[in-house]
Order: C-alpha cells, then sequence, then structure tokens
C-alpha cells in the first residue's frame, strides 16, 4: 500500500503543476473553465493509470509451475527377447528354449469352454495343459512363467487366441491353478517355445 499512495501523490502533484501552467500561460484561446476541464480530466487519467500500476500483482516473481508429463494410458505391446539357457521345472523336467521369449498377460478358459472344439479339432479338457496362442504352430510346447510368483510350467498349443488387446496366451484351469493366478485370473507371464531337453549324465 505504501507504493499505492506514493503513485497516487505523485500524479497529484504532476496534475497540481499542469493545471498552474495552464493558468498563467492560457496560450490556446481557451477560456480558464476550459483549460482547467482539460487539465482536470488528463489528471484523473493519470491517476487512474498510477493506481493500477501501484495494485497490480508482480507477475515477475510468481514461480512458474511446470505441468508433469502424463504417462501414455495405451496397453503396452508384448516384446520378444532372446531365448534363456536350459531350464529345470520342480517336476524334474529340464527343457531347452527354441525360441524368442514373448512377455504379456495371460487368461485362462472359464468353464463354458469344458468340452467345445478347439481350433485343431479336438475338445477341450480343463484338467489338460491345453493353451491357446495366436501364431505358434500346433503341438509346440512352451514354458509358461508367472512373472509375479515365478512359478512356471510346460504346455502345449491347441487352439487360437487370446483375442484381447495385451494378452499372449490362454491357458486351461489346471495350469491357471498350478501358476497361482485362478484368484485374479489375469497375470504377467514370460512365454518360451521349448523343447525338452535330455537330462545329463
Amino acid at each position: 500500500m505504501a507504493s499505492k499512495r506514493h503513485h497516487t501523490t505523485a500524479a497529484y502533484a504532476t496534475c497540481a503543476t499542469a493545471m498552474h501552467r495552464r493558468k498563467s500561460r492560457n496560450a490556446d484561446g481557451l477560456t480558464r473553465g476550459e483549460a482547467a476541464w482539460q487539465v482536470a480530466v488528463g489528471c484523473a487519467a493519470l491517476g487512474l493509470v498510477s493506481l493500477a500500476g501501484g495494485c497490480a500483482p508482480n507477475t515477475a516473481a510468481m514461480p512458474v509451475i511446470a505441468k508433469p508429463p502424463s504417462s501414455p494410458a495405451e496397453p503396452v505391446e508384448p516384446t520378444a527377447s532372446k531365448p534363456a539357457g536350459t531350464a529345470t521345472l520342480a517336476d524334474g523336467h529340464r527343457v531347452r528354449p527354441i525360441g524368442g521369449q514373448q512377455l504379456g498377460q495371460a487368461s485362462y478358459y472359464g468353464p463354458e469352454f469344458n468340452g467345445r472344439r478347439m481350433a485343431n479339432g479336438r475338445r477341450f479338457d480343463p484338467r489338460s495343459t491345453s493353451v491357446a496362442h495366436r501364431t505358434l504352430p500346433f503341438g509346440t510346447k512352451v514354458l509358461v512363467t508367472n512373472l509375479g510368483n515365478g512359478r512356471a510350467a510346460t504346455a502345449t498349443v491347441e487352439d487360437r487366441g487370446p483375442f484381447v488387446q495385451g494378452r499372449i496366451i490362454d491357458l486351461s484351469p489346471r495350469l491357471a491353478e498350478h501358476l497361482g493366478m485362478v484368484v485374479q485370473g489375469v497375470a504377467p507371464v514370460a512365454v518360451v517355445p521349448v523343447e525338452l531337453a535330455e537330462a545329463p549324465d
């Protein structure tokens, strides 16, 4: 408010000086009343400008807050990487990767698919190790690893699917139970085509 009073006082002082000079000269032929009216209007405008300048916020001192970058909303597509080395499963079987690793989400068959024919012509058995994959040939053995808990199991591709973005494999209920994903229904997995490896001597 001190700056506001300073600007206002300076404006009125300038107006008083201008009015005094206007009265003493009056060289443009105007009457005293007309000259005083013009000076008063000019002083009022000058006072408003000074008052607005004194009360305006100092935007130079205000900090600029940057907008944080938004995270991508679209789901991440499955990625492939080089196959890992020979792995030994909990049941003692050894498997050797023969293809690239695929990362994505796994789901499992619901009870309404029990007994239905799969893409290879066989009927689906919920107690089997059948899985559905979009591109791997029928009969391909795959190693499916639940990335959330580290559990793994081998399966056989016998059907096509899933056709939901972000999902790369559908499992039988038996496999889903073994991998510990029945409750959540969907789990992050790694899928690798494998072949059975002979046990070392």
